[in-house]
């Protein structure tokens, strides 16, 4: 099977690129547009100046215009910023009883004055891929609402502010000693990263990005707790079943109103967008906005069709460790970690589901019954990360078949199929592992994994040619099965919970093991402070860096190989692979060595510098995110309800470009120009709810030849609702809803 390999813009401008012999046009360009990027700490006001100077080409993290418009030679990337939430206090006499909280509750959220916030008194908003399932449920919510302000006619209650924000909205008033009440401001950004690892490039559950997983992080109530294991333990596997699951979840939460969402904040992050000295091409995240793995792999410097010196502003200076397993865990760790790596798949930005990176979902089998798994896949042995054949009898719910695209590391070694599969027995060591080989972090990162995962088995290793004139590359690609033993209706949400990858290559994941075990350091800052040693720095920390040079230099001589690698990596290999690392380590002074495509150069108190990974063996290049750059919306115009359907027109945008600037134009759906653009997929997406408040349908619906959605009402009852959403290129988020009523 030919690998897909997505074509730039700029195919024509793309001439004897790297090795490659002059004359050649290359229409794949690996790694993504900035050739060095150098991310630096600076103050907001320091920042605010520089955007203007043309110095810096983003700020991540923070608005150093913050209250203010954008000078006209900069914009501004918008995403969800916080919940403003109220916590009642139920231990009070006042506040014995749900009715009296709800009361108390709606009446503060009344009186909340001043701007910076959206009302919004549900815990999944616009900026949510899944807000559509809820808009009934939203709706409803908003009208329980007083519209007049009453906070003051409660004068009894304790109001307390946590915060500047939740200060201003509550008018400067405030209590000491006992509280009634709690205002204030909780970030989504930390909600998300909390439980995003930095094992294998950024591994994440599946629902990272649902709003009901959000309410239920905010408040994870006694009484919803069935719910949420159900939810998180492969529950709901059809879609209608798994909706209803997740609508219950949230109305539970809200029910008992211990705590409560008011709204949210938009958060708004700066970008220099200068005819010549700016950037374009940017994508970021609904939820997290610029601190998205698709940021750096679309951002691009208007004078350079490719190439260029990148520079970033971010608030503060690293303090996290640098080590690839529980480090980078600040938000300046984080942005350097998403360059350095890479995911096997990274969440939709505007969207639900997962975005394939470095893997690609070649078949998905589900069953309601058992699914037989071959007796010779292998699963990792808890707590010593050991392969082992599953033996006869095993069963699952779930296979997945992959297609690993592999490429060099930094060290011009090979990833094959052992390294993704040592990055399995890595997770089942130290997430099962007791004493020293014991880390609650990783512990956390990978429990799902562990829990889900029956076996895994390398059918094969294929080979990949791609050809421009008389050049010839070639890829070797794994095609790798997981099995599962729960599931999920969306497959690439399934995906990722155990892919078969790991952007390290083994060599790097034993030393940094070895250095753990004889006390150089610990994976995570927890386990470092639980047993009195320093949190692994594997670059900035020199006497770490120190110790590691020379533990590798004993490894390389013994020709080491982990135990759980015994038998699949030969003395030879083994030395080869060590060689390596250890000249990489000598020429580049550190061993971050990564699949990634940025390598580390430099570093400094206040930041660091990557430079880019040009190797034509890296299977993704320039332009390979670039539909996520633009998010486009569409809207419904009319929805014509007839007794056996429901027959729906609707607009979509698209993009109309001219020199360097571009416009939206929202047209019909069926017009010639949108039917023209074909890289625009536009579906209409639909949750039907039935009288009862239970969904009794969903999915979605692509245009018919004329433009129209077209969705069948067998089996609706009565009564009904219909919520519609129209999604273009997948971007859900901020997209318009319609609820159209079925009589």
């Amino acid at each position: 099977m030919r690998r897909s390999f997505v074509v730039i813009l700029l195919v024509t401008a793309i001439v004897g690129v790297g090795p490659v012999r002059a004359g050649h046009e290359m229409p794949f360009y690996p790694s993504y547009y900035p050739q060095e990027i150098t991310v630096e700490a600076m103050p907001a006001t320091v920042a605010a100046a520089r955007l203007e100077k043309n110095t810096v080409h983003a700020f991540v993290g923070s608005d150093p215009f913050a209250g203010r418009a954008l000078p006209p030679t900069l914009a501004g990337v918008e995403s969800l910023g916080s919940y403003i939430v109220v916590t009642l206090n139920a231990k009070t006499a006042v506040l014995a009883t749900a009715e009296a909280r709800c009361a108390a509750a709606r009446a503060i959220i009344a009186g909340l004055n001043g701007a910076g916030w959206r009302p919004h008194p549900y815990p999944v908003t616009p900026y949510h891929p899944d807000h559509l399932a809820h808009v009934d449920l939203i709706d409803a919510a908003v009208k329980a609402q007083p519209r007049t302000p009453g906070a003051r006619a409660m004068s009894p209650l304790r109001v307390r502010p946590v915060g500047a924000l939740a200060e201003r909205l509550l008018g400067g008033r405030s209590s000491t000693g006992v509280w009634d009440a709690l205002v204030e401001e909780v970030s989504v950004r930390a909600l998300v990263r909390a439980h995003t690892a930095t094992l294998n490039g950024g591994s994440a559950p599946p629902w990272i990005r649902d709003g009901w997983f959000h309410a239920w992080l905010l408040h994870p109530t006694p009484s919803s707790q069935d719910l949420a294991h159900r939810l998180m333990g492969g529950g709901g596997e059809d879609t209608v079943e798994r909706l209803n699951l997740e609508r219950a979840l949230v109305s539970r939460i809200r029910g008992g109103c211990e705590r409560v969402v008011a709204g949210y904040t938009v958060r708004r992050e700066v970008l220099n967008a200068d005819y010549s000295a700016g950037v374009e091409n940017v994508a970021g995240d609904s939820l997290t906005g610029l601190d998205a793995t698709v940021f750096l792999r679309t951002v691009k410097l208007k004078d350079f069709p490719w190439n260029g010196w990148l520079t970033i502003g971010v608030p503060e200076r690293p303090t996290a460790a640098w080590n690839p397993i529980a480090g980078f865990t600040d938000a300046t760790g984080r942005l350097l970690w998403s360059g350095l790596s890479d995911g096997a798949l990274f969440p939709q930005p505007y969207g639900g589901g997962f975005a394939e990176n470095r893997v690609r979902l070649a078949t998905t089998e589900t069953q309601t019954g058992n699914l037989a798994v071959p007796v010779d896949a292998i699963v990792p042995e808890a707590g010593t990360g050991t392969l082992r054949e599953v033996g006869p009898g095993k069963t699952a719910r779930a296979k997945l078949t992959y297609r690993v695209l592999g490429s060099a590391y930094h060290d011009g070694s090979r990833m094959t199929a052992t390294d993704a599969l040592y990055g399995l027995a890595f997770a089942f060591r130290w997430g099962g592992g007791r004493g020293r080989e014991e880390d609650a972090e990783i512990r956390r990162a990978t429990a799902l994994m562990r829990e889900w995962l029956v076996g895994a088995r390398v059918l094969r290793v294929e080979t990949d040619v791609l050809r421009f004139g008389d050049v010839t590359m070639t890829y070797d690609v794994p095609i790798v099965e997981i099995y599962l033993a729960h599931t999920l209706p969306d497959a690439s949400s399934l995906a990722v919970v155990s892919p078969p990858w790991t952007p390290l290559p083994w060599p790097v994941v034993a030393l940094l093991e070895e250095a753990v075990t004889r006390g150089v350091g610990a994976f995570s800052a927890e386990a470092a402070k639980r047993r009195g040693v320093p949190w692994l720095d594997a670059v900035r920390d020199v006497k770490t860096r120190e110790r590691l040079v020379a533990l590798l230099g004993k490894l390389e001589r013994q020709a080491f190989v982990p135990a759980a690698l015994s038998g699949r990596v030969t003395p030879a290999e083994a030395r080869e692979r060590w060689a390596r690392l250890q000249q990489f380590a000598a020429d580049h002074h550190h061993v971050l060595v990564t699949s990634g495509p940025y390598v580390l150069h430099a570093w400094s108190p206040s930041g660091a510098v990557l430079r880019v990974f040009r190797d034509f063996s890296y299977p993704l290049g320039v332009g390979s995110f670039d539909r996520y750059a633009v998010p486009l919306h569409g809207a419904v115009v009319r929805a014509d309800v007839k007794a056996d359907r429901i027959e729906i027109q609707a607009e979509a945008e698209r993009v109309e470009r001219f020199g360097r600037e571009h416009r939206l134009v929202r047209e019909p759906v069926g017009s010639p120009s949108v039917q023209k653009d074909r890289g625009a997929v536009a579906v209409c997406r639909y949750v039907i709810v039935g009288p009862d408040g239970a969904v009794v349908r969903a999915g979605a619906t692509g245009a018919t030849s004329s433009g129209l959605f077209v969705i069948g009402r067998e089996g609706v009852p009565p009564g009904s609702t219909a919520l519609l959403l129209i999604a273009v290129d997948g971007t859900e988020a901020t997209a318009a809803t319609r609820a159209v009523s079925l009589p």
